[in-house]
């Protein structure tokens, strides 16, 4: 009687801390999120010095995994747009004529991308991250105009053309890889701000005999977890 009595308090005492522990540990969530993107493409030493930030958006789904009491890691699957908006100035003469060109074109590359974030939390609601980026090429679009404004004694033509085409996709690596570091900051336990900036580390370019063109993000936006 008395070890039946002794193994009925151990089984009620290993399932009063089992319960607790499922309690303290902290599930798995899922959430989706959104933001803006400013994008550009950059070489290896240099940034065009021609190019400017182009706005794009990114959105998608994501877990978040606790792997220890301030460590998570959160894959995500996201729509992401990125590119480069690129302006170009010359002067250049023909006999006595002067020719001024100007061409504003944006180069959109769509890309389904998936971060695999090591996310540190500093406070309960604000994190820090870092890791590694993983996208796969969906398609893209170049699209601009061309100025060209000749000036012949006092007599001034100017002539625009819009062009807009996508992408050779076979001139595409359609694998791209980058490392992303950020941070993020939860209002509540559903609602939270994120920011992150992603440096690409492969080519966009198959074949490219020249500097390696590579994409460069900076995200802000907006996260919520279904809890």
């Amino acid at each position: 009687m008395k070890k039946l009595i002794l193994g009925l308090a151990m089984a009620a005492s290993l399932s009063v801390n089992a319960q607790e522990k499922t309690k303290s540990s902290t599930p798995v969530t899922f959430g989706v999120k959104a933001g803006f993107n400013a994008s550009t493409l950059s070489k290896v030493d240099q940034y065009d010095n021609d190019q400017t930030l182009k706005p794009g958006f990114n959105a998608g789904v994501f877990a978040n995994i606790p792997v220890a009491e301030k460590f998570s890691i959160q894959p995500e699957l996201l729509f992401n747009q990125l590119g480069s908006k690129t302006e170009e100035r010359e002067v250049y003469y023909i006999n006595s004529d002067r020719y001024k060109r100007e061409v504003d074109y944006k180069k959109t590359l769509n890309y389904l991308t998936i971060p695999v974030m090591v996310q540190y939390n500093i406070l309960p609601q604000l994190y820090v991250e870092a890791g590694p980026e993983f996208g796969f090429l969906l398609g893209g679009k170049d699209k601009g105009d061309i100025t060209t404004v000749k000036t012949s004694g006092n007599t001034t033509n100017t002539q625009t053309t819009t062009f807009s085409e996508k992408i050779v996709k076979d001139l595409y690596n359609k694998f791209n890889f980058g490392i992303g570091i950020g941070a993020g900051y939860y209002f509540t336990q559903n609602f939270g701000v994120t920011a992150r900036f992603t440096a690409g580390i492969t080519d966009i370019y198959k074949e490219n005999s020249s500097d390696a063109v590579r994409n460069n993000a900076f995200q802000v936006g907006v996260a919520y977890k279904f809890k």
